[in-house]
Formats: C-alpha cells, structure tokens, sequence
C-alpha cells in the first residue's frame, strides 16, 4: 500500500492552521488540480482527491483532533468514517466546489442559465491632470447589441414564438460526466435559455443580437487613480430575448508626469534651488496640477529635503469631500563650471566663514557631524 502523504503538507499549511487559512489553502489548490483544467491528467485527478480528502478530515475538529494524535491510522478500519477520497464532498464541501467553479461550469449556481448577456472590458489611458479634473473619453466598443430586425426576439415571424429546447428539454442546461464529476454547462443548443425560435431571423439567425461597433463616452470622475475599475451597468453585451446585457468593466490607466508625482490625494512637485537661493532666501513661482501658478516665500537657510505645503492643492478623494495637499520639495543645486569671479568670490566666503561665523549656528549639521567623526576616532 502506498504511503500517505501528510494532509497538512497536501494543503501546504502548517498544523497551526486556522479554518479560514484551511479553507482559502483548499480552494487554492483544488482550483489548480480540478479535472476541468487538467483534462485527461490522471496525475491532477489523484492530487485532486487527495486535496478532498485532507480537507474532509481537517475541517472537521473531532476528525482533526484525531488526526493530529494518531496521523492516518485514525482512519484505517473504519475508524472515524473519515475520508475516501470524496470526503471532502461532504458537509459543505459541494458548496466550496460550486462557489469557486460555478461560473466555469457556465453560470449560476442552482442552473446553467446565464440571466444576462456576457460582461466585457476596456483599457482607458488618462493623464495625470485628467485625473486631477475628470474626463469623458469616448471608447470604440466591438460588442453584440440587440438586433434591429427582430428587435431581440430571434424570430422573423412575431407570430412564430418559440419551442421547447430539443436538447435540454427546456431546462437551459446539460450534464456530463467528466472523469468523477459531474459537470452541468449552458445548453450548447438553446444557449441557456430552454428555448428555440420556429422561424429564425435572417439577420441574427435567432440569437436576438448582432455584432456592432459603438462608441461611448465614458465619465472618469475626478481623483481616480491608477488601476481603478469603473462598472457601467447594461453596457456589457445584448442577451438576446427576454435577457439583460451584461455590463462593462472600464480599467483606468493614469500616466505619469515630468513635473508632478502622486501619492495617494497628495502631490509632490521637486523644485531645484540656486545655493545662493536657499542661502539669501527668495519667492518662486510654481505651477499647480489644475494650471494654475503659486507662488511660494522660502526662507533664508533652507535646505535640501525641506517641503512647503499648499492646502488643498492635491487630488479629490472619490466619494469624499476630503482634499489632498500639494508639497513643494526643494532640492539645491551645488554650482559646476564657475567662472574665475565666481571660484575667487566662493574661496573668499569660505574663509569668511572659516574666519567669524559661529559654526555651530551657520552650519549645525556641519558641523555635528564631523564632532561625531572625531569621538568615534578618539574612542568616546
């Protein structure tokens, strides 16, 4: 008899393990090996019945009690009643299955019906300051749309009406075995919905739709960020009769800039200092995300690193009234390349200073740090 592998390592969690990191380890592994997606794989199918059985016993505390005492021998005999490789079926194991594989067994739980027509997805690219403000983006949508013929109906004769699904006998769905389970799927036929049109319409061949190009104009809200997904219900794909489209799923994607970097409601705008500058002390003008001009006082002495804040001067905050702030970062600029005058004013400052300042004021950091240099070598 083959050696069992311990059901903890089958999960790839520790003994420790809590039931949510149980369960989120179990549906993680089970979406991997389910014969679905490794068809014809006997090797999948058996890690797939280990994965079941593993998580039969853990998930139970008495079964797991028993297991953590007696490992597998808890089992052998008719021990515990424990798991023959669909245990994991039982006690709520169906219901992981389905939450995790019912849309890829082609709809809902409780039917393969689709009650809507498929949801699609779009990419929009938007730059920094249309993020700041909001934008309307027209998007090109190839998509199928209710058919003007039949209006959606599949028929070319009103009259006509539908009939029973030949296929699924009206039930939407079909069954088929596939290896050990049992896998219900949209009727290839009627395509879910339990019917079939008598006189099919020439222009849709009784599908109610046909594909169109559209164009949409798509609000992007002001203070979207990077990565967003916007939902537009009933903007997805025509269903045909008696079905609501599916919806659209727009994906924002913000560029950056060469002057502003975002974080989060916040902006962040580097500004270059003349040494002389950040030494004497002056105003600058700076440019604001909205177009604007500021104009910003900076002091005598200021130093690299140092921020000044306009208040709310950042990004909204969707669906909040907050406001973000806008942060001008200095950063001074050593001179290169100086002239002659300039090099011979420099060295006279520099002895200037070496001469009559205070050190400890003019230059703290300065000169902190090299008294800092000197205990280290002296073996304070």
């Amino acid at each position: 008899m083959a050696t069992k592998i311990d059901f903890y390592a089958v999960l790839e969690v520790t003994r420790t393990a809590t039931a949510d990191e149980l369960k989120k380890a179990y549906r993680k592994q089970a979406m991997r090996y389910h014969p679905d997606r490794n068809p014809g794989d006997e090797t999948a199918e058996h890690k797939f019945k280990e994965i079941n059985e593993a998580y039969d016993v853990l998930k139970d505390e008495q079964k797991r009690a028993a297991y953590d005492r007696f490992g597998h021998a808890a089992f052998e005999n008719g021990g515990m009643g424990g798991g023959g490789g669909f245990g994991g079926f039982g006690g709520g194991g169906l219901d992981d299955i389905f939450e995790m594989f019912g849309d890829m067994m082609g709809g809902r739980r409780g039917g393969g019906r689709r009650r809507t027509g498929n949801d699609i997805q779009v990419q929009v690219e938007i730059t920094l300051s249309e993020a700041y403000a909001g934008v309307k983006k027209p998007v090109e949508i190839r998509t199928r749309v209710t058919c003007e013929s039949c209006h959606g109906s599949g028929s070319a004769d009103s009259n006509a009406g539908d009939t029973t699904c030949p296929t699924c006998h009206g039930a939407g769905a079909v069954r088929a075995q596939q290896g050990f389970f049992l896998v219900e799927r949209p009727c290839p036929t009627c395509h879910g919905s339990g019917k079939v049109v008598r006189n099919p319409c020439k222009s849709c061949r009784g599908a109610g739709t046909t594909e169109k190009t559209r164009t949409l104009d798509i609000a992007i809200p002001a203070g979207v960020e990077d990565g967003t997904r916007i939902r537009l219900t009933g903007e997805g794909e025509a269903g045909g009769s008696n079905v609501q489209p599916g919806d659209l799923y727009v994906h924002v994607s913000v560029g950056g800039s060469d002057i502003f970097q975002r974080d989060g409601a916040n902006i962040y705008c580097r500004v270059p200092l003349r040494m002389t500058q950040a030494a004497l002390g002056t105003e600058i003008e700076v440019p604001v995300i909205d177009g604007s001009r500021a104009k910003v006082k900076i002091p005598a002495g200021t130093q690299t690193g140092e921020n000044f804040r306009l208040r709310g001067k950042g990004f909204s905050v969707l669906r909040s009234s907050a406001r973000g702030d806008m942060y001008i970062q200095v950063a001074v600029e050593t001179p290169h390349q100086l002239s002659p005058r300039q090099k011979e004013l420099l060295e006279e400052f520099e002895a200037e200073a070496g001469e009559t300042q205070d050190q400890e004021k003019a230059n703290p950091e300065h000169t902190g740090f090299f008294a800092k240099v000197r205990d280290f070598f002296e073996g304070k």
